[in-house]
């Protein structure tokens, strides 16, 4: 028995031995020799991949970002008008009746130049009050000098010197008055008592220039509110266009115009920026800018119709200009298109400046010799708004 004990006990070490030794994996424990499954990447959404099948259909045309001098000419329409520096309405002030007249539209009159001789019972009793008020003066100066030659003998009070003091004061005040009243006529006052009963006066030219308008006629009653004559220096005339806001800020004082006009086909014109308004009218969103022309031979008359090339922008500044086909709107921001490989392009987002005709300002994004898609762009960016909405599918 004891053989066979021993024999049963060598095999159980034995086992326990082997199974020490022995690794046996799990089935239930992963492999490390098998490799990881691949995570793809995340769509670039700044970039369009094109099928180079559609690739054939697109037609795709491509354009260098130039550089350029910021310059350019706007035309602007606009209408002559008089220099109102060197402008005048005549007219009257009173009522008064028209005796004869002494130009007509179309002369020549020199500052000063009588237009017209009228009447007027205003002017009549404006003259007689300034005699009465002149005698009236008279008369209190020299009972001042009596008074105050009885006082100095102590004859007359103190107290009668200044009540003579304050009526030649007051008649003096009433002369002045009476004057002016004689002044508004451009006259002077009469002289003595002969002067008195005239009611004549002529109305003048204030400036040398030519008579626009007449409207005074012979025997009518004119009104103070409307003018008789209109007078003007032509030798200048003012041409008022109208520029759109983002023009308008670019446009300086002092900048040379070319101005055009229908009537005289085939002649420019000389013009300098004089004003640029300081307000944006509210119903055309546009600012009026006024130009000064020489017309020293007269032949621009007030009223002509205008076209004015005026140099907007700096011509030392250059700025970077696309056409406008190739900028679209992507997710809400102004984008153009950029070739990459083969039917892959860069959306990249761009700053957009003032539209220039058939271009578009540029002011941040590109660099002056970048390539851009121009035709095919709006196409590119339907690609690019599919990507979008079967990436927010998934």
């Amino acid at each position: 028995m004891t053989h066979t004990f021993v024999i049963v006990l060598l095999s159980v070490l034995l086992t326990v031995a082997c199974g020490g030794n022995t690794e046996n994996p799990s089935p239930d424990r992963p492999s490390t020799d098998q490799p990881p499954s691949r995570v793809e990447p995340p769509p670039d959404r700044n970039v369009v991949h094109v099928d180079p099948v559609m690739m054939r259909d697109l037609r795709i045309t491509t354009a260098s970002v130039e550089s350029r001098s910021g310059r350019e000419d706007v035309l602007l329409l606009g209408e002559l008008a008089v220099d109102e520096r060197a402008f005048a309405q005549v007219g009257v002030p009173v009522p008064s009746r028209v005796t004869q007249l002494l130009a007509t539209a179309g002369d020549t009159v020199r500052a000063g130049q009588a237009l017209a001789e009228l009447t007027s019972p205003e002017l009549g009793r404006a003259r007689a009050e300034y005699l009465s008020a002149r005698a009236r003066l008279r008369l209190a100066e020299a009972a001042l000098e009596r008074k105050r030659a009885l006082a100095a003998e102590r004859i007359a009070p103190v107290r009668e010197v200044q009540e003579a003091e304050q009526e030649a004061g007051g008649a003096a005040a009433a002369l002045r008055a009476a004057h002016g009243a004689v002044g508004v006529f451009g006259v002077d006052p009469p002289t003595d008592d002969r002067d008195a009963p005239s009611s004549l006066f002529l109305v003048r030219s204030p400036l040398t220039g030519i008579v626009i308008e007449r409207t005074a006629v012979l025997g009518e009653m004119l009104d103070p509110a409307v003018p008789a004559f209109r007078v003007g220096n032509l030798s200048t005339l003012w041409l008022t266009v109208h520029a759109f806001e983002r023009d308008a800020v670019r446009i300086a004082r002092g900048a040379q115009a070319r101005i055009a006009f229908a009537a005289l086909p085939g002649q420019d014109f000389d013009g300098t920026v004089a004003v640029v308004g300081s307000e944006v009218e509210r119903e055309s969103r546009t600012v009026p800018v006024r130009i000064d022309i020489r017309n020293p031979t007269g032949v621009l008359r007030p009223g002509m119709s205008a076209t004015a090339a005026v140099p907007v922008g700096a011509a030392d500044a250059p700025i970077l200009a696309v056409p406008v086909a190739a900028v679209q709107r992507v997710r809400n921001e102004w984008c153009v298109f950029l070739p990459m490989d083969p039917g892959t392009f860069e959306i990249r987002r761009i700053g957009r400046g003032r539209d220039l005709g058939a271009e578009v300002e540029v002011l941040s994004g590109l660099r002056a010799g970048d390539t851009i898609v121009v035709d095919g762009a709006f196409l590119l960016k339907a690609q690019a708004e599919q990507g979008d909405a079967d990436h927010d599918a998934h």
